[in-house]
């Protein structure tokens, strides 16, 4: 009786989407397209840290973008049984995903499951950055670099030997398997009455070809100014693009070799560098996320889970509102809650604000960017949050408190910014517009401003909040 050889099974890759909300530059999609067909899958994981509301409105719209060029499958649960399901009601082969740098530890129990019953896992790197790697050399032997500078210039020497890998193209001719999935709308991503998000759709439209558009503009119309015009919060002269990175409608990859480019048209290399430190804070954040998981919630300096922080329901209130009575301050908050995005160097005053003469904790502001950011991360808004603190890696010294005045002053010096987003102070003559509690009553009646009425009154005062910051960092720092 003659040998037969068994048929082959045919191959079948669930690919599990993650922050990887895109075609272009997707290793996990493109090696499925390669091998047979394929199970495009997102998991709304109920066992993750929850999203914010407006971060679940960027979804809802990244995830519309997706669904119309392939059949994505939506379900909610956890994600190793979530695949180990679908794989057996699909007859599926192997799964793919990209891998997220601070869930390794989750990634191989899938992967030890889905081995188990003779599944072919295959996680890719999707990051910019090699930030597994161990230092060399450091003085205390540490497992992770906990010092940006050190980090990047590692980072930067390890680029020049292996660059990242240039951006994929889409995969042509993707066969896909259409399965049930349950409906985008089941998932209540977006708000109904009132809608906050109303204006974010203009603002913000999301998807991978946005995400390119945003950076051929920045480019184009942006780059040579950058490094001189982005603390001026009037000047748009900032990327726009990390709701597109948090997402992942656009990869690290695919900025990194753009803004590369720029190299062979000279005069660019002071704006190259600056622009990719950025990129390379993002990294470092989560490298620092890998290895202290709870980065939200307890202070990377543990000697400050001591610190004495104020409650005052009243005054975190008022922050979230802007409603401080230092224009800058309440310009960069409202400019959150009607954008879903804040300026950085407008984010690094707001905080200071909240921390250092508020003296609320910082886990409280954390928790309110978490909220309202489109572009809330893990890794950047705790890592960030903690450096403003003073109690995270590399963070900012204790001392270094900003003035919410001279910071208006210096980075928005004709008020452009402030008359934009606290339009009842838009009369105010520029000289006044950054302290309106200091202007003469002339020029306040003028305007047609009563302060406490039109605006309110400082809620605090800055020399004195600041004295009483620093001397509870010095207690703290006298008793470790």
């Amino acid at each position: 009786m003659p040998h037969t050889v068994p048929p082959k099974m045919p191959v079948k890759t669930l690919v599990w989407f993650r922050n990887d909300l895109r075609l272009a530059d997707n290793p996990a999609l493109s090696a499925a397209a390669q091998i047979g067909d394929i199970l495009p899958l997102y998991i709304f994981d109920a066992l993750s840290r929850p999203r914010g509301a407006a971060s679940k409105w960027a979804l809802h719209n990244t995830l519309q973008n997706l669904m119309e060029k392939l059949p994505l499958c939506l379900i909610e649960g956890s994600a190793a049984p979530t695949l180990l399901q679908l794989c057996k009601e699909h007859s599926i082969t192997h799964v793919f995903w990209n891998s997220s740098p601070h869930t390794q530890k989750e990634e191989q129990h899938i992967k030890n499951t889905l081995k188990a019953q003779g599944i072919t896992p295959k996680a890719f790197a999707t990051s910019l950055c090699p930030i597994a790697v161990v230092p060399e050399k450091t003085t205390k032997n540490t497992p992770y670099y906990k010092v940006f500078t050190p980090f990047w210039k590692a980072t930067l020497k390890q680029l020049e030997k292996t660059p990242p890998r240039h951006p994929l193209p889409p995969p042509l001719n993707a066969r896909y398997i259409r399965v049930k999935s349950t409906p985008l709308k089941a998932f209540n991503l977006t708000p109904t009455n009132p809608n906050w998000a109303k204006g974010f759709k203009t603002l913000w439209p999301m998807g991978e070809e946005a995400a390119q558009k945003k950076l051929q503009n920045f480019i184009e119309h942006k780059f040579t100014s950058y490094t001189n015009a982005r603390d001026y919060p009037a000047s748009g002269a900032t990327s726009g693009l990390s709701p597109y990175l948090h997402f992942g409608c656009i990869s690290p990859q695919h900025i990194y070799h753009s803004i590369t480019k720029l190299y062979e048209q000279g005069l660019q290399q002071e704006n190259i560098e600056k622009f990719l430190a950025e990129l390379g804070w993002r990294e470092f954040s989560y490298s620092l996320l890998k290895h202290n998981p709870n980065l939200h919630t307890a202070p990377f300096k543990e000697e400050f889970k001591n610190f004495s922080w104020n409650q005052n329901p009243q005054h975190l209130s008022a922050w979230q509102q802007g409603r401080t009575g230092y224009p800058l301050i309440d310009a960069g908050m409202r400019e959150l809650w009607h954008t879903g995005w804040m300026h950085n160097r407008v984010r690094m005053v707001t905080a200071s604000f909240l921390v250092k003469n508020l003296l609320l904790p910082w886990q409280e502001g954390e928790k309110w960017f978490w909220d309202t950011l489109i572009d809330a991360d893990e890794a950047n808004n705790s890592a960030n949050w903690q450096w403003v603190a003073g109690c995270g890696a590399d963070a900012a010294p204790y001392f270094r408190i900003f003035n919410p005045l001279t910071q208006s002053e210096k980075f928005d010096p004709k008020g452009l910014y402030i008359k934009k987003w606290v339009p009842e102070l838009k009369n105010l003559p520029t000289q006044y517009i950054h302290a309106p509690f200091n202007a003469p009553e002339e020029a306040l009646t003028k305007a047609g401003i009563t302060l406490g009425h039109h605006y309110p009154l400082p809620i605090v005062d800055h020399k004195t909040t600041r004295q009483e910051a620093l001397k509870r960092y010095k207690a703290l720092k006298a008793n470790i």
